[in-house]
């Protein structure tokens, strides 16, 4: 996915979950984070960021914050792309676990939740939900950076899906490169590493992805070691 109309800047602080302070060209500027997650790693005084100009006048802020520079990469932070990035790499038969789809649809309906992807490959009809990984400790990828109960009713839901006769996915595109494994941040959020695990026993399948990062794009890379 390509970006349009980015600049880059530097990070001042973060006023609150969709709100920071950064410096654009020597002037402080307000601007949204597109990421409620805490960061704390990513988001600190002097980082090198990219921004997102939108020219919209109904808009309270003229950038968006996208990508933040750590050590000599790029990690995106996006939260919204990674469903995209998934879905364009699933058309374009970029993902080696998913080849000869006949269908593939965004945001479905099953049970009490919303899949992000519905895919049939002319055998088997399944579901794929998206995370994006910004998390990253030692070389290890992590999920999530902050409790989600909402991110462990969806592997509930998977699990559902999967005792129903569907193929069962969760995918993890880890926004960035470098890393060497994947795994559940079970300190962060106990219940959800507990249903990740749950639902690899139940047949549900997981993959672990990084992505290529620039201050303007972000593309699916590779496939990494899944740690549960």
């Amino acid at each position: 996915m390509k970006y349009s109309q980015v600049v880059q800047g530097h990070f001042i602080r973060r006023v609150n979950r969709f709100i920071a302070e950064v410096f654009i060209d020597g002037e402080v500027e307000i601007v949204h984070v597109k990421n409620t997650g805490r960061l704390k790693e990513l988001l600190i005084e002097g980082a090198e960021i990219a921004l997102e100009s939108r020219q919209n006048p109904n808009r309270k802020t003229k950038y968006s914050l996208i990508a933040v520079k750590k050590g000599s990469g790029w990690v995106n932070i996006d939260s919204q792309v990674p469903n995209a990035v998934v879905y364009d790499a699933l058309l374009a038969g970029k993902i080696r676990e998913f080849s000869g789809l006949t269908k593939v649809k965004r945001e479905v309906t099953f049970g009490g939740s919303r899949f992000d992807i519905y895919f049939e490959d002319g055998i088997k009809k399944g579901f794929i939900e998206v995370k994006g990984v910004t998390l990253e400790k030692d070389g290890v990828a992590m999920f999530p950076d902050a409790p989600t109960e909402r991110g462990t009713k969806h592997i509930y839901e998977m699990i559902k899906a999967v005792e129903a006769g569907y193929s069962g996915h969760i995918f993890f595109l880890i926004q960035m490169q470098g890393c060497l494994s994947f795994m559940p941040n079970g300190e962060m959020d106990s219940a959800f590493s507990e249903a990740l695990k749950r639902a690899d026993q139940a047949g549900v399948q997981i993959h672990a992805y990084d992505a290529l990062v620039l201050p303007d794009e972000i593309t699916i890379s590779e496939r990494i070691q899944v740690q549960l």
